[in-house]
């Protein structure tokens, strides 16, 4: 065949396709979600084969590890005791609380970790709401908000680089903003999660908190799956707002949202790959059907190559280790080719 184009030749070596990479992924790219609790040994959580519940003293141990691997961010999950759940969640801000001495810890152990905190209240609300539940059943907005800034300064206080909304009230992220900034903590990011969509995949990750909500759903104040051009005004009104970097949530299911926003921001974007989508790639692995190296590689690097500048994945550690183990020295990590 007389053919002067052949795109074949760019792929004909492994030296080759390296070079015409479009899109990498590095331990950098990458955010750890860990579970902490107050009790005295660490657990493994059931809901989500390979993750843990961490004491404090195991939370060090392992954000270390992934620290050392090149991991340069973990985000914090507590799972609070029922006795200490309230209708006011007034523990999200206390002071000698659990998310303080971790966050304390980890950044007297690792000053070069970036430790980031979810703001919401779902894990110390009685109802298991990310927001204050009236009487009548309702979730309050603006009381809801004003609570977000006391556990956003808490956070704060104790050494947090960066405090990340998940709860999905309006205007909060213009609240964290000027209430940090009155507190002179200028210097602290928000990572808002701008796109969160009330989905089906966060069954596992509700067990690990023991979180859901106690009636109803989060329909009224999370995302409807079916829209997309939502999350360009979610995003217009966070950037607006003051927001440091904007995140969508579940991953893999909405890698349009995520090429939208990346088209229609300067903003650096966040993918959570969530618990539910952390359990397909565990469950199909533990069948035999799949290979869960490549399967994590593969699934990573197309929440990349839809825009997201980084992405908060349970397997980072794993990442981070083959990355090591595989790439000899570059900077990419690929499953490897025949």
């Amino acid at each position: 065949m007389n053919l002067p184009i052949r795109p074949r030749r760019n792929r004909r070596t492994a030296a080759i396709r390296d070079l015409v990479r479009e899109t990498e992924l590095t331990p950098s790219h990458l955010i750890y979600p860990l579970f902490v609790h107050a009790g005295l040994e660490d657990q493994p959580i059931e809901s989500m084969p390979g993750c843990t519940r961490w004491t404090v003293d195991g939370l060090l141990k392992e954000a270390g590890e992934a620290h050392a691997l090149g991991v340069p961010a973990v985000v914090l999950f507590p799972a609070i005791s029922d006795r200490l759940k309230t209708r006011d969640a007034s523990e999200a801000w206390n002071a000698k609380g659990l998310v303080p001495r971790a966050i304390r810890a980890l950044k007297a152990e690792f000053p070069t970790l970036t430790v980031i905190t979810d703001v919401a209240l779902d894990p110390y609300n009685s109802d298991g709401h990310d927001g204050l539940v009236s009487d009548d059943g309702r979730i309050l907005n603006d009381e809801t908000v004003a609570a977000l800034c006391s556990q956003a300064l808490c956070h704060a206080d104790a050494g947090a680089d960066i405090v990340s909304p998940s709860d999905m009230m309006d205007g909060r992220v213009a609240a964290l903003r000027s209430a940090l900034d009155a507190a002179d903590y200028a210097d602290v990011g928000i990572l808002s999660y701008t796109a969160k969509y009330a989905s089906a995949c966060y069954g596992p990750f509700r067990g690990a908190l023991d979180s859901a909500p106690k009636f109803g759903d989060k329909k009224t104040y999370q995302m409807d799956y079916a829209n997309a051009r939502e999350a360009e005004r979610e995003a217009a009104l966070d950037e607006a707002e003051g927001a440091d970097m904007l995140m969508v949530k579940p991953a893999t299911l909405y890698l349009d949202i995520i090429h939208r926003l990346r088209a229609k921001t300067t903003l650096p974007i966040a993918a959570y790959h969530v618990s539910g989508e952390y359990l397909m790639i565990k469950a199909a692995a533990a069948s035999g059907w799949l290979d869960e190296k490549k399967m994590v590689l593969e699934t990573l690097t197309g929440i990349r190559r839809a825009g997201a500048n980084m992405i908060l994945t349970y397997f980072a550690k794993d990442v981070a280790k083959w990355h090591g183990s595989d790439n000899n020295g570059g900077d990419k990590v690929a499953a490897p080719q025949p």
